[in-house]
């Protein structure tokens, strides 16, 4: 049986993060992607010159209307915009997926430096989703805003950071250190029980970056889905996300985005 995972989230017109490679990744992984739109976005390689904001009733519609049919076994969030929508998708996971595992990809600035979440509705994200989550991605700028304005410059200050963002009732964090420079890249699990793992790979010199966020979270969504542990799941996320970056088009004049449709072994075997 496909694992399905309700995605929530903006799309990307130019295809290469959001919602789009949202659906390409669970797909790719032998997955069912079920989508709630949040914002439209007009974007490309070179960044995001417009934001269209979708109802917040509406996205609490589209979010009730699968999980009272389809159901999920994941759900990932991205793209939030604004409290208003923070709230909207807080309450309908309150109500209808206390048993679902929830997946926060933290998405608050575009590569380019567009904001996609309201500086005003971070303390909705921190207060209202963070808590029902079972998981949290930020990425280091991500972390020190969560962290409450720490500053990340290694794996040290990652660790610290990891232990302000669990304070904040997420069950999990996993921080991402693809920012921080060195040939290497490290990336830090943490559990509320005190569980870590450091994941460590070589640093890609490509630039085929965009979406790499939006993927590996649901990537991970379709890992949980399927079954697999956290730390299976992250790793084998990990993988389809670097497999993909290697394998990238090269679309674009700026961040490029990935080939999600690249063929990766490491499947469910039911797919």
């Amino acid at each position: 049986m496909q694992g399905r995972v309700l995605i929530v989230a903006g799309s990307d017109s130019g295809g290469g993060a959001g919602i789009q490679a949202d659906i390409k990744t669970v797909t790719a992984l032998g997955g069912y992607a079920a989508t709630a739109i949040t914002a439209l976005t007009a974007q490309n390689t070179l960044g995001v010159f417009d934001v269209f904001p979708v109802d917040p009733s509406f996205v609490a519609a589209q979010m009730e209307a699968v999980l009272s049919d389809i159901g999920a076994d994941a759900i990932k969030t991205g793209m939030l915009f604004s409290t208003p929508v923070i709230q909207s998708v807080a309450r309908v996971c309150a109500q209808w997926a206390t048993s679902i595992p929830i997946v926060v990809d933290p998405v608050m600035l575009a590569k380019g430096g567009h904001e996609l979440l309201l500086a005003e509705a971070r303390s909705a994200l921190v207060q209202d989703l963070l808590p029902l989550a079972a998981l949290v991605t930020p990425n280091v700028p991500e972390a020190e805003l969560l962290s409450g304005g720490m500053r990340i410059t290694d794996q040290e200050g990652m660790s610290r950071a990891a232990d302000r963002v669990l304070a904040l009732g997420a069950s999990a964090v996993l921080v991402k250190g693809g920012h921080l420079e060195g040939e290497r890249v490290y990336d830090l699990l943490r559990t509320a029980d005190g569980a870590e793992h450091w994941f460590e790979s070589e640093r890609l010199l490509t630039r085929a970056t965009h979406g790499t966020g939006c993927t590996l979270a649901s990537a991970i969504a379709a890992g949980i889905a399927d079954g697999l542990t956290l730390q299976h799941s992250v790793e084998r996320a990990r993988r389809y996300v670097q497999d993909s970056m290697r394998a990238a088009p090269g679309f674009g004049q700026g961040h490029s985005p990935l080939n999600h449709a690249h063929v990766f072994a490491d499947k469910p075997a039911s797919s």
